[in-house]
């Protein structure tokens, strides 16, 4: 069942008071081949290769020339207060696509485009790809989610996460900090 506008409202509340510069790590979601989901306690982050194990790099973009991986995406980090209201169930996380699910202030006040982002022992750049729910978010948390992320407030919150590239590699595990530096 998905949220209704009004709850997707109320919920606001509490992304709002998400920790702007010490979250937490609390899912870690690797992408093994299309429409496949893998939870994981850990993972390594890598600079050529993303989240390993993740198939990132093979699946290619279509925001590139050469439809090849998009380094301005690598990774992707959702809010897991948004994910809570707009998925419930904590195994319903993954289908949102991204890769970390972090306890952690998104907005691009608190997260502009450059900043870094220390998440276990690596080192993480938000990067200036915006990134936005799709048809397939829509299916999966309904209309209401894919309009309450893409108005001109849930833009500005990026409510839907950012893009990020690894900077520093190294291992990050559910629960570990993610801070600003």
């Amino acid at each position: 069942m998905s949220a209704t506008a009004d709850e997707l409202q109320t919920g606001l509340e509490r992304i709002l008071r998400s920790p702007s510069s010490d979250g937490t790590v609390e899912l870690i979601v690797r992408r093994p081949a299309v429409d496949e989901r893998e939870v994981v306690h850990e993972a390594e982050l890598d600079v050529r290769a993303g989240l390993v194990g993740d198939t990132w790099l093979d699946r290619g973009s279509r925001a590139t020339e050469d439809g090849s991986a998009n380094p301005k995406a690598q990774l992707t980090l959702m809010n897991a207060r948004l994910a809570d209201l707009v998925a419930g169930a904590r195994e319903r996380w993954p289908l949102a696509g991204d890769q970390l699910y972090v306890d952690f202030d998104l907005s691009k006040e608190n997260v502009p485009p450059g900043t870094r982002l220390a998440v276990g022992t690596a080192v993480i750049e938000a990067t200036d790809d915006p990134h936005t729910g799709c048809a397939k978010f829509s299916a999966r948390f309904g209309s209401d989610a894919l309009r309450f992320i893409n108005s001109p407030q849930g833009r500005a919150l990026q409510l839907r996460g950012i893009n990020a590239r690894v900077v520093t590699p190294g291992r990050v595990r559910q629960g570990d900090a993610i801070r600003k530096f």
